[in-house]
């Protein structure tokens, strides 16, 4: 049976869930429900604190003016995830992979830059979130409240450790209390249905409106959840023939188009709350959640206002999670680089929290909400060079066989990509005629030449894949390809370091090296004194530790030497990693062998690694005994 290309090579993205969830072994309702979950880890996207903040300026603002604006944004969005989700499961690959695999080398390198800032000006916009609803409900400073985003880290480590499925359900549980708290809130506000009706008659639109629904869009159809719903995706396992995509593009899209549906009533409520409660009480410039928290308080009692913190509270912590696991897919994809994905969180939280931090020490808590409109402006503007190759990708029929997408489906995705590139350019030449008639030097300095070959690059994504015909096979994932394996020599170490700190695991790690060496090797047994005094008089350090590790060491040789191995004795002093590498360095050692401690978690921490340190100082073989 004719199978579509997939890249055998890969790990797969995000390799620790790969076909983590088996859809083989259900029927029935179960068998299509083994496929729901990918689309609500992406949906909470589209109603996070970013699309608030753009939904209650559009609607206090606007009235109901820019709900087509919200419709339009939502039908573009189920359009591109499709996309993005056919080209998970087609191909077997995410879009930033796919990427590297289409555009040469140098190309993703600003694309990698430009996705990261856009999952950083997205977490910007949680973590103004999380600290605006704990503001909210329990008064906690905004400073302190961002502050506490960062352990964040935490609780995705913790899902991530209890498997796809759990991760799952926790986002759906977020989503849940989010659609709940607004539905209750629009019978609280009795919108009128006439005026909603006639919002979404599309009217032109610039200024400020310009402005916000860009935003809208920016917020609405966001970049980072292309490449992450081309990911998530690949965690379902089903049969690789034709029949098995076909049913698997189709259940995919039962569960975007049931997630993006949920998301856009969320934002339709929140903007219509807005205009209900605000534009209709000439209320016009409520831009800011804490002022929409405040007056729904002061018009419509306790429980409204309660209820939008503890949604604004779930939107951003369901959000930071997705969020981060995007990070590592494009990392990994763009640049071959893989790193702990607590560390990936951590980096990519400081980067937004630091802007947040400056914002508030500099222009105060009021700024806030300008900054987080901001951020959907930014994520707009990246959303071309997300939604070009996708476009390129999806078509393409040597790599997509059957499955590349029809006429029609071209025509939609390349008019909606259009529209998203010219609202974007129109906002970039308005602006930079504002900042203009201000006459800041920077703006002819920096930001028109920036403009320039960020527009310059947008036309390179798009003409490229048209004119290239280079058929190029290229390894996406972060490892390489498997080598030819020639005849085996064994090797005979002559000269063996072991590594000792005189603990239950010395009897192991020496019964290791014997192994390796046999009685023809000479063992250097190996032990840094790490107390202040040998940390500052290195060898002429005669304290009781050195004294009695110097003392041990002599026996572990003793005993050696009446079982027939020659070894010699090494006291290192201060820093253990750089002590054992002096050693090993200057006794010319051809093999080291390590204990490993089995620190496990918050110990690896606080206490580091020393065997990982080591091994990445070392040019010779280290061997890890645990």
């Amino acid at each position: 049976m004719n199978k579509p290309e997939t890249n055998t090579k890969n790990s797969g993205s995000l390799s620790e869930v790969h076909q983590s969830v088996d859809t083989s072994k259900r029927t029935g309702w179960r068998r299509i429900l083994s496929f729901i979950g990918p689309a609500y880890l992406v949906s909470v996207g589209y109603m996070d604190p970013g699309n608030w903040a753009t939904d209650i300026a559009g609607g206090s603002k606007f009235g109901y003016q820019l709900i087509w604006i919200l419709l339009m944004s939502n039908l573009i969005a189920l359009l591109l995830q499709s996309l993005s989700a056919r080209l998970g499961i087609v191909r077997g690959l995410d879009l930033a992979q796919a990427s590297r695999n289409g555009y040469p080398k140098w190309v993703n390198i600003p694309l990698f830059g430009l996705a990261q800032t856009a999952i950083i000006a997205c977490d910007l916009a949680e973590i103004i979130g999380m600290a605006i609803g704990l503001n909210l409900l329990f008064g906690l400073p905004l400073i302190w409240g961002i502050s506490l985003t960062i352990f964040d880290t935490v609780l995705l480590l913790f899902l991530l450790n209890k498997g796809m499925r759990k991760m799952e359900a926790f986002i759906v549980s977020m989503v849940f209390i989010v659609g709940v708290s607004f539905l209750v809130e629009m019978f609280i506000v009795e919108p009128s249905l006439k005026e909603i009706a006639r919002g979404f008659e599309p009217t032109m639109l610039s200024g400020e409106a310009l402005y916000i629904a860009i935003g809208i869009i920016g917020a609405t159809v966001m970049p980072h959840n292309l490449y992450l719903h081309s990911s998530l995706v690949q965690t379902r396992k089903f049969e690789r023939d034709n029949k098995g995509i076909k049913e698997a593009i189709k259940f995919n899209f039962i569960d975007t188009a049931v997630a993006l549906n949920l998301a856009f009533f969320v934002n339709a409520a929140i903007l219509i709350l807005a205009a209900a409660a605000f534009y209709k009480n000439g209320l016009h410039e409520v831009a800011e959640i804490q002022d929409a928290h405040k007056l729904l308080q002061n018009i419509f009692g306790n429980v409204a206002p309660a209820l939008f913190a503890i949604a604004l509270i779930a939107a951003g912590q369901s959000s930071t999670v997705t969020g981060t696991l995007a990070g590592q897919i494009v990392m990994e994809g763009h640049l071959k680089l893989r790193i702990e994905p607590w560390l990936r969180r951590l980096i990519t939280r400081l980067l937004a929290i630091i802007p947040a931090f400056f914002t508030i020490l500099w222009f105060g808590n009021d700024a806030l909400g300008g900054l987080l409109i901001l951020s959907q402006v930014v994520l707009s503007l990246q959303l071309g060079f997300a939604v070009i190759p996708l476009i390129h990708f999806t078509s393409d029929k040597r790599t997509m066989k059957g499955f590349a997408i029809k006429t029609w489906v071209k025509i939609l995705a390349w008019g909606s990509s259009i529209v998203i590139v010219s609202l974007n350019v129109k906002l970039v030449v308005e602006e930079i005629k504002t900042w203009g008639a201000d006459g800041g030097w920077y703006v002819y300095a920096i930001i028109v030449p920036l403009a320039i070959l960020i527009g310059l690059l947008l036309l390179y994504v798009f003409i490229y894949p048209l004119i290239s015909k280079i058929k190029r096979e290229q390894n996406v994932t972060p490892h390489g390809t498997a080598l030819n394996i020639d005849e085996v020599e064994k090797i005979h170490y002559k000269r063996i370091g072991i590594t000792v700190d005189f603990s239950k695991n010395d009897r192991n790690t020496i019964r290791h090296a014997l192994i390796q060496g046999g009685k023809q090797a000479n063992y250097h047994l190996i032990h840094v004194v790490e107390t202040a005094v040998a940390r500052y008089h290195g060898e002429s350090a005669l304290d009781y530790e050195t004294q009695s590790d110097t003392e041990n060491l002599e026996k572990y040789r003793t005993n050696l030497a009446e079982l027939g191995y020659k070894a010699t004795i090494h006291i290192g002093y201060g820093g253990t990693v750089k002590a054992i590498v002096d050693i090993t360095n200057e006794s010319n050692l051809e093999l080291l062998v390590m204990g490993a401690h089995g620190h496990k978690g918050l110990k690896d921490l606080i206490l580091g690694t020393t065997v990982n340190s080591v091994r990445h100082k070392v040019t010779i073989p280290v061997l890890i005994v645990r």
